[in-house]
């Protein structure tokens, strides 16, 4: 027939063809990113800020006993201080695309001022945050498999508590047990020639001042997740068929709780590498908390932003990465 269609060909009131689940979830974290990045820029502004409303600044917290009016002047020309803050903000991030973190207020490269704390400190955020998410899901899914019993409310009021304690506290009382009374554990940590600790003892106890307070927090978002899941309607035809309790949790409860539970873990990380810097200091723990303390007594403006930028750089990674598993189990629908 004249003017027919051909099969298959669209017709206008099909309108436009659905976006793959593949590429919003692209999208989607294209857009994260962007907004991620802005987000560490104006962060990394307030720093160069903040230190520049400090009293004094690098060139006399640096400065030798006895050094005259005119030689503070040359060194503040050296440090760039006598520029606008705004301009040597620029100038420090124009650096950054290449890995150029600037140069300390002491002439030292501020990469090669974090290139052996910063892996420390990683090591020992990125334990702790292992045993968070292991023992989170572990005792958030052991609550929940009694629902309103004993357990449960032990394990609920228990996390409550626990989250309620600052790392210097558990710090404090874990030395206090571990180091001082029973004595199985160092309570300071050595340095190895290569300058990481030099026994996988001394990692325990700042692991363990970490993560306990994160593990309270993480268990109570792992629990609320699987009681809102438990309310699916899909979750009672399980029951009703007769599925084992475990099977239940494991392929019903836990996918669907994953999104909240990886936003939960997400943000738990910036909290791990926040109190690493106070953990650090307890334990004499070679990371980036002597660093970072040695910059704000110097002013030394690239060394903090440095700091903040490259941990920043790794929240911001954590961060995505739970926007994108959110993302994939939603199925696109961002």
């Amino acid at each position: 027939m004249a003017g027919s269609l051909t099969q298959g060909e669209p017709t206008a009131a099909s309108g436009p063809r659905p976006v793959p689940a593949v590429l919003r979830t692209a999208l989607y974290a294209a857009g994260v990113l962007a907004r991620r990045i802005l987000l560490l820029a104006v962060l990394l502004a307030a720093v160069f800020a903040a230190v520049e409303l400090l009293p004094g600044d690098a060139a006399r917290a640096t400065s030798e006993r006895g050094e005259s009016a005119a030689d503070l002047a040359q060194r503040r020309h050296l440090l760039g201080l006598d520029r606008p803050v705004a301009e040597r903000f620029w100038d420090w991030m124009t650096g950054l695309p290449t890995g150029d973190l600037g140069t300390s207020a002491r002439g030292e490269p501020v990469a090669d001022l974090l290139s052996r704390p910063f892996p420390n400190t990683l090591l020992l955020g990125g334990l702790a945050l292992l045993v968070t998410l292991v023992a989170s899901v572990a005792l958030g899914c052991w609550a929940a498999a009694r629902p309103g019993g004993r357990l449960d409310r032990a394990v609920s009021a228990s996390a409550t508590g626990i989250l309620a304690l600052p790392e210097f506290v558990v710090a404090v009382v874990l030395v206090l047990v571990f180091a001082l009374w029973t004595d199985w554990l160092p309570a300071v940590t050595l340095t190895a020639a290569d300058g990481s600790p030099a026994s996988w003892q001394m990692l325990v106890l700042p692991v363990l001042a970490l993560a306990i307070p994160q593990i309270g927090w993480n268990t109570r978002i792992v629990r609320a997740a699987l009681a809102d899941e438990a309310k699916a309607p899909h979750l009672e035809t399980a029951v009703i068929d007769g599925l084992p309790r475990h099977r239940v949790l494991t392929h019903h409860l836990l996918p669907g709780a994953l999104p909240t539970i990886a936003a939960g873990i997400a943000t738990s990380t910036g909290m791990l590498l926040g109190g690493a810097v106070v953990v650090e200091t307890i334990f004499n723990y070679p990371g980036i908390g002597s660093v970072l303390a040695g910059a704000v007594t110097d002013r030394d403006s690239p060394l903090i932003a440095g700091v903040v930028a490259v941990t920043g750089a790794v929240i911001t990674g954590v961060l995505i990465l739970a926007d994108l598993v959110r993302a994939w189990a939603s199925g696109g629908r961002t």
